[in-house]
């Protein structure tokens, strides 16, 4: 093992999440001995940054590399223990640097949500980063470390009082407020590409298991939330568009934690309506904008039309402001095979997309470099769920803004009111 000049490298520094990360580290995140740096391939549009960030930068190293220089890659990687990559769309954009990763024995963190990619990325280098010790971490945004850590909060919680894990869970957005990133946007609309082109994408979309490594033992029928009443929360419940990824990470976590919670867990995902005649026309909008979304995605002219005029581009963003009157708020119902019945809640305190994703992206690579045993996560391919432990959840209230938390009786109450009371 040597030790590296830097704990961590912001790849991707000047993008609209780089820049709030890197504002973030410099301002909010307090921790001694911590050294990090800033990455992007315009050395001008780096130096835009460290005078827009202050005098608290000019300590802050910065490196020069290019998503496609390999020779750059490498060297970059060879100064630091950890990389968070925030430079998408990650298919198009992010294979070279999970390839100098793992031929460096340096571990990674990024924010994608690219189910497609990650399988490549996982057939491709996994036997590699087992041998160089490479920790890969996809997914510590919010797509889709909140889905991932509530349900190992919920079943940790369920196993202490129980003596056994939840066989059922379900995760619904009771409130959000935030907006569409751009990045997120422009990765969707290459997943949709891509799906056009290859057969075999399109399977992988159908495919709940298509993250699991080849063997796992999952079985049970998975599904998607169009338009339902939901007798657990009382409410009518509608799709969440980020459900796809999701539920794939959280059967990964499953899976990579040898069928933990059980090969018949079931998991989904969905968005509070509320109760009534209200509850259920809301649901069915949502259901309907779902379906119109993808249909604009996926069809060539009403792509090209939405992304022209009205979809957010790559490197736009809320205000400063937006993101920090942003927030949300996820509920996680889970059921044993006995009938036991536990509810949680997880809250964020910014814009999801931006502000919040920002923190949990960094405290997530901080603490894999920190805080997680290389004797108990080697390297390989990992997920939030899978990899972090405890000091993951008292670094995400503690720096980030995250609470998780168990409802007890009267508590549980709240998870079933209307959204947004």
């Amino acid at each position: 093992m040597v030790n590296k000049e830097l704990d961590m490298i912001v790849f991707g520094a000047t993008s609209f999440v780089g820049q709030i990360i890197c504002r973030y580290l410099l301002e909010e995140h307090t921790e001694p001995n911590f050294t990090w740096a800033m990455a992007a391939r315009s050395q001008d549009k780096l130096e835009q940054l460290r005078a827009e960030l202050g005098e608290k930068s000019v300590s802050i190293p910065v490196v020069i590399a290019d998503s496609f220089d390999d020779a750059a890659l490498m060297a970059m990687c060879e100064r630091t223990e950890v990389i968070i990559s925030t430079v998408g769309p990650y298919a198009i954009y992010g294979e070279a640097l999970v390839k100098a990763c793992v031929n460096t024995g340096t571990d990674y963190c990024d924010i994608t949500g690219e189910s497609q990619w990650m399988k490549r990325m996982i057939s491709h280098y996994s036997e590699q980063a087992k041998t160089s010790g490479t920790r890969i971490v996809h997914c510590c945004g919010f797509d889709s470390l909140p889905s991932d850590l509530g349900v190992k909060f919920l079943q940790e919680q369920a196993q202490k009082k129980f003596g056994v894990y939840c066989s059922e869970v379900k995760m619904r957005v009771k409130v959000m407020k935030g907006t569409f990133s751009g990045g997120t946007v422009a990765s969707g609309v290459n997943a949709f590409k891509e799906a056009a082109q290859d057969p075999e994408i399109r399977a992988e979309m159908r495919d709940w298991y298509s993250l699991c490594p080849e063997g796992h033992n999952n079985s049970a029928r998975q599904r998607a939330i169009g338009m339902e009443y939901d007798e657990d929360f009382s409410s009518w419940v509608g799709p969440f568009i980020m459900a796809a990824v999701n539920s794939r990470v959280v059967l990964r976590s499953n899976a990579l934690l040898q069928e933990r919670y059980g090969t018949e867990f079931r998991y989904d995902e969905g968005t509070l309506a509320g109760d009534g005649v209200n509850g259920r026309k809301l649901a069915k909008r949502m259901k309907s904008g779902g379906r119109l979304f993808s249909l604009v995605l996926a069809v060539p002219p009403l792509r090209w039309f939405a992304l022209k005029f009205f979809l957010p581009k790559p490197g736009e963003g809320p205000s400063l402001k937006e993101q920090q009157e942003g927030f949300y708020d996820l509920r996680f119902f889970g059921k044993t095979d006995t009938g036991d019945e536990i509810r949680v809640k997880v809250t964020g305190d910014r814009d999801p997309g931006y502000g919040s994703t920002a923190k949990m992206l960094s405290q997530a690579a901080i603490s894999l470099h920190r805080d997680v045993d290389k004797n108990k996560v080697p390297g390989g391919f990992w997920t939030p769920g899978s990899t972090f432990n405890d000091a993951l959840y008292k670094r995400l209230s503690s720096y980030a803004g995250l609470s998780f938390e168990v409802l007890e009786d009267e508590a549980a109450k709240e998870a079933v009111e209307q959204p947004g009371d």
